[in-house]
């Protein structure tokens, strides 16, 4: 292989330079693991001649794979200078070689396995933190019926027409954009582009091809709310997703030559980084403080029916502001769902009836969700939304909010580990 590499890449080619062999054989051995796990690799814009190898070289083992990660890790202090690379490249290749082994046959237990792949143990939590959620909920949405009942007329108002929620979408991600430019910068020539998909067990995917360039999926097999259209774009584009690739592949992967970061993968600890900044984005992107002035205007452009009711529209607007943090914690309700089925070994319809009775879903949406969870894929990963968006909360908020830009930065840009991030209690 050459020093550089062109390689293809949305509206053109690009220049790849050659990774040293640390970052090559990480990538190899993603790549090969990969086949053993399709949609383990999220995204790949390294160079063309790694996958090329790999696609046409006889299939390895997972045993083998397994020693070629422990290999690896056993390189690091002696081939990787920087403590925050050598750190950051541990903690993925013990989650790649915890893949490798289950395949193997070296199987763990449900929750030693996900704090292996994320390099950090899920909390249980007890339900009483949902009945209080719930308990907010209910005394915001007053009445007779089952608050599940409730919930769901509340979000049956708020649905958006499906041939109006790609304009939506668009204007809030021209909003979004333009804040992210002004707190955190933007790399130069980063865009993206929306489309609506159907039958698939996420609400939204941000598929990242390198080159600053992604797509965004908008799932719609489940309706699309107007509140909950704010969370998805700051999740995957501004400054989520779309933003910290983008700025990754600018100061990690062009900037300083770190390869490793040209490949995007599932079920390792950067994916608890990368969800929580995601999560955390949109305290940004929509402050809490003017979170009811953007729902007013937000339903206007949804063409949402009592929009046109400036009264009816605004106090719409305050109640689902005020909704949003106590569902927020009903919502988190996933990870100990997850635990009930894979670890304590609880049947689907106990677990379908523990997201209905004290997540308060609605029971399509409970399938939906229960459907994540029991994914082969995502059945490990359903932990990072809530984990790292709390994780990083207590990072952000341990210095003062005039440096909470600066660190919400560094997340976009930097090989961050859990424990670089970890607040001692």
């Amino acid at each position: 292989m050459t020093d550089h590499e062109r390689v293809p890449a949305v509206g053109g080619t690009r220049t790849v330079r050659a990774p040293d062999p640390v970052a090559r054989d990480y990538l190899l051995l993603a790549l090969r693991l990969e086949q053993h796990i399709p949609g383990l690799v999220d995204g790949y814009f390294g160079p063309a001649g790694l996958k090329a190898q790999v696609d046409m070289e006889p299939l390895r083992s997972p045993a083998r794979l397994r020693e070629d990660a422990t290999a690896l890790r056993g390189r690091l202090d002696r081939e990787i200078v920087d403590d925050d690379r050598r750190s950051w490249l541990d903690v993925q290749l013990i989650a790649l070689e915890t893949q490798a082994a289950a395949l193997a046959g070296d199987v763990l237990p449900y929750l030693d396995h996900v704090a292996q792949c994320f390099a950090y143990r899920p909390a249980r939590h007890d339900d009483a933190v949902f009945e209080a959620a719930a308990a907010q909920v209910s005394a915001l949405l007053p009445g007779d019926a089952p608050l599940a009942d409730r919930l769901e007329a509340w979000d049956a108002r708020l649905e958006v027409a499906p041939n109006r929620v790609l304009a939506t979408v668009e204007w809030l991600l021209s909003r979004f954009r333009a804040a992210a430019a002004e707190r955190f910068g933007l790399p130069d020539g980063e865009d993206l582009r929306v489309s609506l998909v159907r039958d698939q067990p996420w609400g939204a995917y941000n598929w990242y091809d390198g080159g600053r360039r992604s797509r965004i999926d908008v799932n719609t097999d489940l309706p699309v709310r107007a509140p909950g259209l704010i969370g998805l774009v700051a999740h995957e584009a501004y400054p989520g997703h779309h933003l910290e690739h983008a700025s990754k592949e600018a100061s990690l992967v062009d900037g300083q030559g770190r390869l490793e970061s040209s490949i995007l993968l599932i079920n390792t600890p950067e994916c608890l980084i990368s969800e929580g900044l995601a999560d955390l984005g949109v305290g940004f992107a929509a402050p809490p403080t003017g979170r009811a002035d953007l729902l007013v205007e937000l339903f206007a452009r949804a063409d949402l029916p009592f929009a046109s009711d400036p009264v009816a529209c605004r106090e719409t607007a305050e109640l689902a502001a005020a909704l949003g943090p106590p569902r927020a914690i009903l919502g988190s309700i996933a990870g100990d769902a997850a635990i009930l089925r894979h670890a304590d070994g609880r049947s689907h319809g106990e677990v379908l009836a523990f997201l209905i009775e004290v997540g308060r879903y609605a029971p399509k949406v409970a399938a939906k969700r229960l459907e994540f969870i029991e994914h082969s894929l995502w059945r490990t990963y359903v932990f990072v939304y809530a984990e790292g968006e709390a994780l990083l909360r207590r990072w952000l908020e341990a210095v003062p909010e005039r440096d909470r830009v600066e660190r919400f930065g560094r997340l976009l840009r930097e090989q961050l580990t859990p424990a670089a991030v970890t607040v001692p209690e």
